[in-house]
């Protein structure tokens, strides 16, 4: 026996549970600092949340699919959390200046309708550039906790499920 076989039924499941669990409280904390708090998302904000949507589509495979499914929505689900976790410390290094960003970073696109309507809306759109760290907590910005973060839960889900 090599240690390394997929996690059984129950692990999986419960791995899932706890991916679920994690990245829906990110994705949701991150939801809240644009809505309530006013901070509108970078480009690599955004992509940073698809990675975690991509993480909560294979916990919900690893919570509801039977058998050895349930182990691939798992294995998704981390893959996932890692993309993301990849995508956040690109993000770090950008805010510290020590690479360069996107070219394309800025605020998200918009429907307007008319090409009147896009141009108010592209005036009224703000810039956000991903090198601007608009909110940091003991000294780490919003990238540098969602990479912590997010490899956490990645391992506890791992670790979790091996021992189930």
């Amino acid at each position: 026996m090599n240690g390394f076989s997929a996690p059984g039924l129950a692990g999986a499941r419960f791995g899932g549970l706890i991916v679920l669990a994690g990245s829906a409280a990110l994705l949701g904390g991150a939801l809240a600092f644009q809505y309530v708090g006013g901070l509108a998302p970078c480009e690599l904000c955004i992509w940073q949340r698809w990675a975690h949507g991509a993480a909560l589509a294979g916990a919900l495979i690893a919570l509801v699919a039977p058998g050895r499914l349930a182990s691939l929505g798992l294995a998704f689900a981390v893959a996932g959390l890692l993309a993301g976790v990849g995508i956040a410390v690109f993000h770090a290094g950008v805010e510290q200046q020590w690479w360069q960003g996107l070219a394309s970073c800025g605020g998200g696109g918009t429907s307007a309708g008319s090409a009147e309507d896009l141009l108010q809306a592209i005036e009224a759109a703000p810039i956000v550039r991903c090198d601007d760290i608009a909110w940091t907590f003991l000294g780490l910005s919003m990238a540098v906790w969602n990479a912590l973060i997010s490899a956490g839960i990645a391992a506890l889900a791992v670790v979790a499920a091996r021992r189930r």
